[in-house]
């Protein structure tokens, strides 16, 4: 909600524990909200099967059933629309923005994926020496994934405030689950790609991308690594924001791009991302990304004020 100044808080007043995750109280108090919303969901078809509080205060993860592509990407719209609009109604504010608090945990967007020949999923192999379930389909198409990282960042985080997410190093958050590193593990939520058994969880995407463009991205992706028979070399189970600069670099582990820019020039040289969603409409894309990214840069925060206007 806001308050008389404008500012932004969560809902409940007595949602303030340092780390609430799975808080029992903070879910109970807003019970009336998340009710009324799985309540609609289901009425219009969506399969609600688990609710919790999450790792920020006022923030909720409503988890449904899992369908083909566009089926997916509809009934996130859906998800969205109807969260919105029920927290309106009842004087709330849901917001799906990446970072809306500097100090607190991101909304990310997490993409679960299998590929299915219509009686099981082809990426499940129970005799995966590796134990993550995965089959040699899954393990080149999560290589296409991790190979145009990059580019695919520019469509699954596409906003300025995005990158405030995906950051390296020290959160003002303190620890988080927001993948900086592209890169795979079995239920390591510091790798870009988690693999909670037999199929691939894209940690990527954050709650402002265009579910349509981001699943359309990873499929082009992820088909590419099929097609080139891409290697998605060893995963890691270990936290990767523990390891240095050079110990990344000697595990060939890259960075996901740090700011908008730097996604926008990497989806300008991805022939297979720009090929998938249409050269035109990249164009497009970019032409607008780009005077976002220059109109932030222009503009004067209050932070550069309160740092700069006496100190020089």
């Amino acid at each position: 909600k806001k308050d008389e100044f404008g500012h932004l808080h969560p809902f409940d007043p007595t949602d303030t524990l340092q780390k609430p995750c799975y808080d029992y109280k903070g879910i109970t108090r807003q019970s009336g909200f998340l009710e009324k919303l799985t309540e609609s969901l289901i009425d219009v078809g969506l399969d609600i099967y688990q609710i919790d509080h999450e790792d920020a205060n006022g923030q909720f993860e409503i988890n449904y059933t899992y369908a083909d592509a566009l089926k997916s990407a509809d009934d996130y719209v859906m998800f969205k629309m109807a969260a919105s609009e029920i927290a309106n109604e009842m004087g709330m504010v849901c917001s799906f923005m990446s970072k809306p608090f500097s100090n607190r945990p991101g909304n990310g967007m997490h993409m679960h994926m299998s590929i299915g020949d219509g009686e099981k999923s082809l990426f499940h192999d129970d005799s995966d020496e590796t134990g993550h379930g995965l089959s040699k389909l899954a393990y080149h198409f999560m290589a296409g994934i991790l190979a145009h990282a990059p580019a695919l960042s520019a469509i699954a985080a596409p906003t300025v405030n995005s990158y405030k997410r995906l950051v390296v190093g020290r959160s003002l958050s303190g620890a988080t689950w927001a993948p900086a590193y592209i890169s795979y593990g079995n239920n390591n939520r510091s790798t870009m790609v988690r693999i909670p058994y037999g199929r691939i969880e894209l940690r990527l995407p954050d709650g402002t991308c265009n579910s349509y463009l981001t699943a359309a991205a990873a499929i082009a992706a992820g088909l590419d690594g099929v097609e080139r028979q891409l290697e998605a070399g060893p995963g890691y189970d270990i936290n990767l924001y523990d390891l240095s600069p050079e110990e990344l670099e000697e595990k060939g582990i890259g960075i996901l791009p740090q700011n908008l820019h730097e996604a926008l020039t990497a989806l300008e040289k991805d022939d297979v991302i720009k090929g998938a969603l249409g050269e035109e409409f990249v164009k497009e894309f970019l032409e607008l990304k780009h005077m976002e990214w220059v109109e932030y840069m222009r503009h004067v925060s209050d932070w550069e004020i309160n740092r700069y206007v006496e100190f020089y």
